[in-house]
């Protein structure tokens, strides 16, 4: 008598081993998501931050020294900023850092610029 086809030890195996590696690529899947979220709110932190920093830059006279806040609104959501503003070492430049945190107040971008602290 001959035997055609698959025991069904053979086919559990099968059935195990396509199982462990669909697991595998659901698992790698989800990373990648989460890994695509966090850089999406990097990169949209840094749009906020250079915004902040091009306002503060165009401005025609320049900026009190001190710490500054405010919220932006980009891409549907909400983002804090703080803007500092210190003298710097030469008394005609003024070194502004500018830090941008989303909902959760975790800081997800910053920018550092100079500019004149003198009006011409």
């Amino acid at each position: 008598m001959r035997d055609d086809g698959f025991t069904l030890v053979e086919v559990l195996v099968a059935l195990a081993i396509f199982s462990l590696a669909a697991l595998a690529l659901l698992r790698l899947q989800g990373a990648a998501f989460g890994t695509v979220a966090h850089l999406d709110e990097k990169a949209i932190g840094g749009i906020v931050a250079r915004n902040v920093a091009v306002e503060v830059l165009t401005d025609v006279s320049p900026p009190a020294v001190g710490k500054e806040s405010g919220v932006e609104r980009n891409a549907g959501r909400d983002w804090a900023w703080v803007r500092e503003v210190k003298s710097t070492a030469d008394t005609r430049l003024q070194r502004i850092d500018i830090a941008v945190m989303n909902s959760a107040g975790t800081n997800v971008a910053a920018v550092t610029v100079v500019r004149r602290a003198v009006m011409l």
